[in-house]
């Protein structure tokens, strides 16, 4: 019996050999084999599907990569990076030969999986098999609702599609049912993704584990489905294309049966090819099957090279659409001016003022409210000001008030509308978010419970690593949510969030510190956010006008007495129960200091003498937050009240008792510290 990587999956292939095809198969073989490392096998595969989509449809500029009406590409099968990167090179992208060279090499244009910012023309950072997909996804909503923003009778200055490659795997993952059944409903009729049906996975055949009627599973989601066509004819694939835009009421599934790792004499149909080098005795056998006419690695004929050669034909497009924007800008000024500003990525020229504004409404209220419930009031002040606001949530809008008044529902077949009903998705929202934002024109939120945002984590994780701007309202934010028990009562989850890089982690302690994470959140061009919002009611704090600019900074000083022994540090609902305990320890004679650390991720970022000062030195420090504990001792805490294990249910007051996450506790543990460090003094001298 053979083993399940000599098990073979060979399609039909009637399609006749292309060179252009051809070439995006040696390079990519070449690449593996020079990096040892690497998967020749897809992009050996969907060659012929790349030339089809990129020399018969895909409009793009390969002089300018950020073309506002481009096509968007996206590779969501993105360990097949070496076809990507073979196309970029010869349609004229600045991405010389020496790059494929130094492919999967420290500091290189060509990384092991595509990178947004890394390379030109790529457009979303791949490898998470699905989220490719997603993004896709919330690429084409991005057109969509551009287009209906903007367009005008005579004036389509939005109007491209988005494609995408797909493997098994991106079918596999769960995140591919949560983004294409939003897709369905939508209608994004300008999607198109192509499925390259080729039976193989890492362990072998998929038949065994991977046995879906795909093309009935994404009819139900209301997508139409071409084909299945033969992945290896050109002109099958490039009809089926044509097939799937003249369809502009619904998304398109291209399937195409393909042959992994095509051309390779002894692999092909294998999952032997799918991640390792041929070997040279194989790239041989391969180049002599494909009648290649050259053996040395990576020479392209100069023939071949001008085929492909995109640059004449993008500039041309992109000037037929630039005369077309002027004639729009001289009809529409504001309108033209409004539409470039969006998709820079820049803030409206006052918005400056409307921040202001908003501090100055919310930073000396003393209004009791939870935090959620402040985020929702600064949302109504700030985003009829900022119409690339688009926010949503995973079936919980009323739960994480993430609506606003006169938002609108986004809805298939209807223009206009700011607010997104992802239905209970979160890690499709997450993906479809980060589209949004990539695609430019938007600044996404979306709403889930905290302790969801384990379901979203992995694609919260993709934004930080893309630097994109993209705000996550996580809400019900600790033990605080009460009565619906441990599996919603997030512990570990702030601290966990707090771990990704470039992601800041805002938990505010009532309306002001909510209203200085917004302002914060949206001025972060290359960041993501997360904000972490309490169901229950917190007390407003007093702050002077210099403590409200300092929270800008992630902690400052919130209330501090003349010859403090101590300082104690907490974050969002907890920061009240610091207060409490500050005034009983005034009634023994033991002043404290009390910091609020509400975006612990951008205090560390604050210089040395900043954070010295707003911590202090030569005092005991005690932490508290509604978590997991360990995290306080990067701030030097001698100890920490929080929750080292899974909540109850009950109601909140007595969660918080029961954990004794109580002010009376606090002020017990500040005195046994402050016991302990004398005791120590006495020691030492």
């Amino acid at each position: 019996m053979s083993s399940p990587s000599t098990e073979k999956v060979l399609r039909p292939d009637t399609g006749r050999r292309d060179p252009r095809a051809d070439a995006l198969r040696v390079l990519a073989i070449d690449a593996v084999q020079h990096a040892n490392s690497g998967h020749p096998g897809a992009p050996m595969g969907m060659a012929e599907m790349a030339v089809a989509l990129w020399q018969g449809h895909l409009r793009h500029n390969p002089a300018n990569p950020h073309w506002a009406d481009r096509d968007r590409f996206v590779l969501s099968n993105g360990h097949a990076s070496m076809l990507l990167y073979a196309l970029l090179h010869l349609s004229g992208y600045a991405l010389p030969l020496e790059e494929l060279k130094r492919f999967r090499q420290l500091h290189s244009l060509t990384p092991g999986h595509p990178e947004v910012g890394i390379t030109p023309g790529v457009e979303t950072t791949t490898g998470p098999l699905g989220q490719g997909l997603a993004n896709a996804v919330g690429m084409a909503l991005a057109e969509r609702l551009l287009a209906d923003e903007f367009n005008r009778p005579g004036h389509a200055v939005v109007d491209h599609a988005t494609y995408v490659f797909l493997g098994d795997g991106c079918l596999m993952e769960g995140l591919s049912h949560e983004a294409c059944s939003l897709a369905g409903a939508w209608g994004l009729g300008k999607l198109v993704a192509l499925y390259d049906d080729n039976g193989i996975s890492i362990d072998g055949p998929v038949t065994p584990w991977f046995a879906d009627d795909t093309a009935a599973r994404f009819r139900a989601y209301g997508w139409q489905v071409v084909g299945p066509v033969d992945g290896h004819d050109v002109d099958a694939v490039s009809a089926a294309i044509a097939e799937a835009r003249a369809d502009t009421q619904r998304p398109s599934l291209v399937i195409c049966r393909t042959t992994i790792g095509r051309g390779s004499p002894n692999r092909a149909g294998t999952a032997k090819v799918h991640g390792e080098p041929l070997g040279e005795a194989e790239i041989a056998a391969t180049r002599a099957a494909l009648g290649w006419p050259s053996a040395e690695p990576f020479e392209v004929p100069e023939e071949i090279r001008a085929r492909w050669d995109a640059r004449r034909i993008g500039a041309a497009r992109e000037t037929q659409w630039a005369r077309g924007f002027a004639a729009y800008r001289a009809e529409h000024p504001a309108l033209a001016a409004e539409f470039e500003r969006r998709l820079a990525g820049h803030l409206p020229y006052d918005f400056e003022e409307t921040l202001l504004r908003t501090l100055a409404e919310f930073g000396q209220s003393q209004q009791a409210v939870a935090t959620r419930k402040a985020s929702q009031r600064v949302l109504g002040m700030i985003a009829p000001k900022l119409p690339e606001l688009l926010g949503g949530s995973a079936d919980l809008t009323g739960s994480n008030l993430t609506d606003f008044p006169g938002c609108g529902a986004v809805r298939a077949g209807r223009p206009g509308g700011r607010h997104v009903n992802y239905g209970v998705r979160e890690f499709g929202m997450a993906a479809i978010m980060n589209g949004l934002a990539l695609h430019g024109g938007f600044i996404p939120y979306g709403g889930t419970f905290l302790t969801f945002s384990d379901y979203s984590r992995n694609a919260v994780r993709m934004a930080a690593l893309m630097k994109q701007r993209v705000v996550h309202v996580f809400t019900h934010d600790s033990i605080g949510l009460g009565e619906d028990g441990p599996t919603h009562q997030s512990v570990e989850h702030a601290a966990s969030l707090r771990l990704i890089p470039g992601l800041d982690v805002w938990r505010p302690a009532d309306e002001a510190e909510t209203a200085v994470a917004w302002t914060q959140a949206l001025a972060a061009a290359g960041r993501p956010s997360a904000l972490l919002l309490s169901r229950q009611v917190l007390p407003a704090q007093s702050r002077t006008p210099e403590q409200v600019i300092a929270i800008r900074r992630g902690g400052y000083v919130l209330s501090d007495r003349p010859g403090a022994v101590a300082v104690i540090l907490a974050t969002g609902s907890e920061v009240a129960i610091a207060m409490a305990a500050q005034a009983l320890l005034d009634q023994r004679g033991r002043p404290v200091r009390v910091v609020s650390l509400p975006c612990t991720t951008l205090f560390d970022r604050q210089d040395r003498a900043w954070r010295d000062a707003v911590l202090g030195s030569g005092l005991p420090r005690v932490g508290i937050e509604a978590g997991v504990t360990r995290w306080w001792g990067q701030y030097g805490c001698a100890a920490a009240l929080g929750v080292d294990g899974f909540g109850e249910s009950a109601p909140a007051a007595a969660v918080y008792e029961h954990f004794g996450l109580t002010a009376a506790r606090l002020a017990e543990q500040v005195e046994a510290v402050c016991a302990e460090a004398g005791a120590a003094a006495a020691a030492r001298a």
